[in-house]
């Protein structure tokens, strides 16, 4: 068996909710449990509110587990964070772009990262910069501000960003967003290079179906619950259907798909019977498939 990378064991996370009963809490994951091989190339699938930044938090030690635990590479995420050891390339919106800073100072921003603030960026940090920027084929506009490049010329910067460090596993969180079909296409060659040349281990979370089955192994979807972990030829209808039910009941009602054996789905809340569509209310709706 390939040594861990990641392992979420019966991993719950729930946010607490302010109001009149200061108890209550939305809860964001449930009983997830999942490993990652080293080298292996993860896809997160599931829809906006589903989990997948939480989980990307408590992989970053910017989340503290409530309940199970995370490993990476053998040791909590804050020490795995502290060693360098994990590279993270955020949202597109996260990132301020006004500022006056050129793509190469964002990358040698990434291998600075655990300098001390007085040591300033030595020839070391430049050439680990140049090398990333050079990886991910950005050194043609590596002097163009970082606000003024297209969608595909950002998270190239940000990728190399991330790399710059030296990191054995790189999170991405919806690297495709902004990005049209050409250039998911494109990140899905660049991020299979990377790969390669690097041996890195990759967990990409998104709600686009492309870019997971594009550039990943095996892909893991998850809507706060883990219902099914696969290669992306196992993708199947119904466990999209099932994974996306709620995104999709905000048009069509509630709906439901057996997309799981019910012995591998832990919420109670999900009826194991025969795939079927339920009506909105006052509807007298047929069964079938979705």
């Amino acid at each position: 068996m390939t040594d861990a990378a990641v392992e979420y064991s019966h991993v719950s996370y729930a946010y607490p909710v302010s109001g009149v009963d200061a108890t209550r809490a939305k809860e964001a994951l449930r009983d997830v449990s999942l490993r990652v091989g080293v080298g292996e190339r993860l896809g997160v699938l599931g829809p906006n509110g589903g989990g997948k930044s939480t989980l990307l938090k408590l992989t970053l030690g910017l989340l503290s587990v409530q309940q199970g635990t995370v490993r990476v590479f053998g040791m909590g995420p804050s020490d795995a964070a502290r060693a360098g050891l994990i590279g993270y390339v955020p949202q597109r919106a996260t990132c301020e772009l006004a500022f006056p800073i050129s793509c190469r100072q964002v990358v040698r921003m990434g291998a600075t990262l655990r300098a001390k603030w007085w040591e300033g960026t030595s020839a070391a940090h430049r050439e680990a910069a140049e090398r990333a920027l050079s990886l991910v084929g950005a050194l043609d506009w590596a002097e163009a501000p970082i606000g003024r490049v297209s969608g595909g010329q950002f998270q190239r910067v940000m990728i190399a960003r991330a790399l710059a460090g030296g990191p054995r596993l790189l999170l991405l969180d919806e690297p495709t967003i902004g990005i049209d079909v050409a250039g998911q296409r494109q990140f899905a060659d660049l991020l299979g290079r990377l790969h390669a040349q690097l041996g890195l281990t990759v967990i990409v979370v998104s709600h686009d179906i492309r870019t997971v089955a594009a550039g990943c192994d095996h892909v893991a979807c998850l809507s706060r619950t883990l219902h099914s972990h696969s290669t992306p030829e196992g993708l199947t209808p119904r466990v999209l259907a099932e994974v996306f039910r709620h995104d999709v009941a905000a048009v069509f009602g509630d709906v439901h798909v057996d997309a799981h054996a019910a012995s591998t789905c832990r919420d109670p809340s999900h009826a194991h019977g025969p795939a079927r569509s339920r009506p909105r209310d006052g509807e007298a709706g047929e069964g079938g498939a979705l």
